[in-house]
């Protein structure tokens, strides 16, 4: 039998549990409203989650080394309340700038995001039944990710129920 199709599933922004490097993790306001609203808290532990904008220097590797076919691209609802998005799309460190994944942790330690800057959107997008129904703005957002990443995103999350996913048929 052939593997034919290989999807990956990555959330609209980044969360993590525990220690490590993390080059577009949030010490702000910011940051705390994502674990907020996003209920990013372990569900065994309860432990709070390391919350930032993603990563797509992160996520192409992740894509390259998966031999990812298709996204599923979740939680685009959480970001919903945020007047402007981030988009990390290569890094800054020890005085390089990194557009591929750094294979040296000491050079993953220190990456300073490069930042692309999206406008937000207020609209809730909870109720909405199909892709083409986004707000502009949402629809910007995660069409500008597929582009920067190389991947097809064929469903959306926009809600934690198992009917709050639309699919899409990519550009």
């Amino acid at each position: 039998m052939m593997i034919d199709r290989v999807v990956g599933v990555a959330k609209a922004y980044i969360s993590r549990v525990g220690t490590g490097p993390f080059p577009t993790e949030l010490h702000d306001e910011v940051g705390d409203r994502m674990i907020e609203i996003g209920g990013e808290f372990g569900t065994v532990t309860g432990r709070r989650r390391r919350c930032g904008w993603l990563d797509v220097v992160a996520l192409r590797y992740a894509a390259r080394v998966n031999g990812l076919t298709e996204i599923a691209l979740t939680k685009l609802d959480i970001l919903s309340n945020f007047e402007s998005l981030r988009i990390a799309t290569a890094y800054d460190s020890l005085g390089e700038r990194h557009d591929e994944f750094p294979r040296q942790q000491r050079v993953l330690y220190n990456c300073v995001p490069v930042y692309e800057d999206l406008a937000g959107w207020s609209e809730d997008i909870s109720e909405v039944t199909d892709y083409a129904g986004l707000p502009e703005r949402a629809r910007t957002y995660v069409e500008h990710v597929e582009d920067l990443v190389g991947v097809p995103i064929t469903s959306v999350g926009i809600g934690p129920g198992r009917t709050d996913t639309l699919a899409r048929v990519a550009a």
